[in-house]
């Protein structure tokens, strides 16, 4: 007999906090602290963790930071395959909106790769997406709106994306303090780890899909 239950996730719209820090970007690299840890709802449904996701906001714009472990295969890159690349995956809506499920001008994606640009691939790449079925895009990103950096390590890599505030059409923390989110770490060997449903569901289009990142407002 076959169980034809529906993903545990997906019953759900989750929100969670993304902590206040007074510089989400500079020059000194090294990850958030703890309390900046965001879950992967997929934990409901049994699935094994292989990353650890971490995001800050100031009104500067946000700051992402992942830990992949457990890899014994260098990552699979390439900037212009950023879709089907190994990185994190970020769908941002500065409105919040889940009641639409084609993207407004307010919704962004971006794919951040640890390796990827470059000569030989070797540098990593920040890019802005469409999202398909998009009813309207988001204002143009310009040349370092998007900034990474990346780290090897002997089991996997490190990753700090940092999106500017003006890469997001309609950012207003003080008028718009929560905003849509969603995230998936892809990974050709690991498999998916995402913020709550997994990619048998359309999150990548659909918006209503997504959760909610809360903007804790700074001490």
């Amino acid at each position: 007999m076959t169980d034809n239950l529906m993903s545990p996730a997906f019953l759900f719209r989750f929100a969670v906090p993304c902590q206040y820090r007074r510089v989400v970007w500079d020059n000194g690299g090294g990850m958030l602290g703890p309390r900046f840890r965001l879950p992967s709802f997929g934990e409901l449904e049994g699935k094994a963790l292989f990353a650890d996701v971490r995001a800050a906001w100031n009104h500067t714009g946000l700051l992402l930071s992942v830990r992949v472990a457990g890899k014994k295969q260098a990552p699979w890159c390439r900037d212009e395959r950023a879709e089907d690349s190994d990185g994190l995956h970020l769908w941002l809506d500065t409105r919040d909106t889940h009641n639409i499920h084609r993207a407004s001008r307010y919704c962004h994606r971006f794919a951040f790769l640890p390796l990827g640009a470059g000569a030989g691939n070797r540098q990593p790449a920040a890019l802005w997406l469409p999202i398909n079925r998009a009813k309207d895009n988001p204002k143009p990103v310009s040349a370092g709106m998007l900034q990474v950096r990346s780290q090897l390590q002997s089991d996997g890599y490190t990753l700090d994306a940092h999106v500017s505030a003006r890469a997001l059409t309609g950012f207003d923390p003080a008028e718009h303090p929560q905003l849509g989110f969603f995230y998936a770490i892809l990974d050709r060997e690991l498999g998916w780890q995402t913020f709550s449903v997994g990619p048998e569901f359309p999150f990548a289009e659909d918006p209503s899909l997504w959760g909610t990142l809360e903007l804790v407002e700074a001490p």
